[in-house]
Order: C-alpha cells, then sequence, then structure tokens
C-alpha cells in the first residue's frame, strides 16, 4: 500500500499544506493516519474520498 504525506495529498488536490491539515482538524476530507511525527495518507483512502465525491458526497466526501 502507498502512503501519501500532507505535501502530496495538498498537490494532488490542488490546494495548501495548511488547508489538508485543517481538513484533519476538523475530521473532514481524507482520513490520514499518524506515523510517529508525521501524517500520513492511505492512496486507498485518498480513492475513497474521491469516488464518495463522485458519488454525490458533499464537499468533505461524506454522503448526505
Amino acid at each position: 500500500m502507498r502512503y501519501l504525506t500532507t505535501a502530496e495529498v495538498a498537490e494532488r488536490y490542488r490546494t495548501a499544506e495548511s488547508t489538508v491539515r485543517y481538513w484533519r482538524q476538523l475530521k473532514k476530507g481524507p482520513c490520514g493516519i499518524k506515523v510517529g511525527k508525521r501524517v500520513l495518507y492511505p492512496e486507498a483512502e485518498l480513492l475513497r474520498y474521491e469516488r464518495a465525491l463522485i458519488d454525490g458526497g458533499d464537499e468533505w466526501g461524506l454522503v448526505s
């Protein structure tokens, strides 16, 4: 399984790293896991988040 850093997630979604950290603070968007001091995002989780958006989820990837 491949894991992406906060910087890589921000680049993927064309947003700032601080935005990705804000999503995590709100418990919205793709879920990351803490490994030591780093937060990593499993690529499968990013794909789940994207699929939720496509399938009619709100801006946070949550199905209404």
